[in-house]
């Protein structure tokens, strides 16, 4: 794989915008890295004042390929699960507008939120499903690092997921509805990984979004 130099041109349309996504240096070697890897969810190195992706290479050396933001990016998702009345899991997944497939609800923390706070918030954005953690049996997974295709050598993503469980006994499921980035949203059959897979290629023709495809593997057939 050849190194290469690449920043997708949404990256920089977000800078022109203002986007809070975008960070608006464009050189790296300005950026103060002492804080960002100070409260980093996973460590990462610096070297000649250029962040470096701490599962690389990807094959896009510098630049920040289609991530906004220099170094690590944080995100929370949300995994929703209940069961029916014959006791099969079900989980919430969305259609993301981008075209990468399907996906847990999700998206970036914001500065000062916590990351079961940010997935409660994209959950409903993104389905309008509503839950209140303290409601229900909820549990704040470990930060993991997910190898999003949209990353570089220089910009990646770290996902903390935050599993909701809605009980056992559900006839009627609640509502979801794709909104925001989600072209749509589905409550899917998942009593193990492949049975999810196997439901969204042949309901949609649909897979999962690379960066979610292990993380999902390793939450449904534990």
């Amino acid at each position: 794989m050849t190194p290469r130099t690449y920043t997708d041109l949404s990256v920089l349309a977000g800078i022109a915008a203002g986007a809070s996504w975008a960070d608006p240096i464009m050189d790296p070697t300005r950026i103060d890295w002492t804080g960002r890897q100070r409260t980093a969810a996973i460590p990462f190195r610096v070297v000649d004042g250029r962040p470096v992706n701490p599962h690389g290479p990807t094959g896009i050396r510098y630049g920040r390929n289609e991530l906004g933001h220099w170094g690590e990016l944080v995100a929370a998702d949300a995994v929703v699960v209940l069961r029916d009345i014959h006791g099969l899991r079900w989980i919430v997944m969305v259609e993301r507008e981008d075209g990468h497939g399907w996906a847990l609800p999700g998206g970036g923390v914001d500065p000062g939120e916590n990351p079961t706070a940010a997935a409660v918030r994209e959950l409903r954005e993104e389905t309008g499903l509503i839950v209140d953690p303290t409601d229900l049996w909820t549990v704040t997974l470990p930060a993991r690092y997910v190898p999003d295709p949209r990353a570089s050598d220089e910009a990646w993503m770290v996902t903390v997921p935050t599993r909701f469980d809605l009980g056992r006994g559900h006839v009627d499921f609640p509502e979801v509805t794709g909104q925001d980035d989600a072209r749509r949203a589905v409550w899917a059959p998942a009593s193990d990984y492949a049975t999810l897979t196997r439901h969204l290629a042949d309901t949609y023709g649909g897979t999962v979004f690379a960066a979610h495809r292990q993380m999902l593997a390793d939450i449904l057939d534990a």
